[in-house]
């Protein structure tokens, strides 16, 4: 089994590639799905944040507010992830598991870097979107400022110094033909040499 980790920064258009992969057969796992999960079940993260205003009307964790505080504070930013990205792991391992009969698995995982998970995959692939376009998409698509909008892409590391860790690319600059295109190239390079 080839196992693909799936990488890009926000608003890269991981999300389309992955229903491009799972409309072609392909088990992905979504490791954003999994961390909202994660933010619902897991006490230690209510814990960390006691004494921060991150809850909603229902008592579960609001992720807008999570989100504001940790993206505008580094530290808290990486006590959270100290506490989820292992969970993060473990859900990929099992994900690996339970599919070892498939010939290629993959997982969409924004921070494959930022987590130090790639040496659990054979292949990173970047979906690689422009700056530009990826800001306009954050403040359409998720009504960011653009102030916010740009704190978040600075989160991650830079695209360009993906590249370069990365097996291969996917650009996703074009149209959704286009992105269905480049995906189609993608799996022809790594499963049909």
């Amino acid at each position: 089994m080839i196992k693909v980790a799936l990488t890009g920064n926000i608003a890269s258009g991981k999300s389309t590639v992955q229903k491009i992969l799972e409309d072609k057969g392909y088990k992905v796992l979504d490791t954003d799905k999994t961390g909202h999960i994660l933010l619902d079940t897991m006490p230690e993260i209510k814990e960390a944040f006691k004494d921060y205003d991150i809850l909603n009307s229902e008592g579960l964790i609001d992720r807008d507010k999570l989100g504001k505080i940790v993206f505008s504070t580094p530290a808290l930013k990486q006590k959270l992830e100290s506490i989820i990205h292992p969970a993060i792991k473990d859900n990929i391992l099992q994900f690996f598991d339970q599919n070892k009969s498939e010939n290629a698995v993959f997982v969409s995982i924004p921070l494959l870097f930022e987590s130090d998970m790639r040496d659990i995959f054979d292949k990173a692939v970047l979906i690689y979107t422009d700056d530009f376009t990826r800001k306009e998409r954050l403040i359409l698509r998720n009504n960011y400022t653009p102030e916010y909008a740009e704190l978040r892409m600075k989160a991650q590391i830079p695209q360009d110094e993906k590249k370069l860790l990365c097996d291969d690319i996917i650009f996703n600059n074009g149209t959704l033909s286009d992105l269905e295109n480049s995906v189609e190239e993608f799996l022809h390079r790594v499963f049909m040499r």
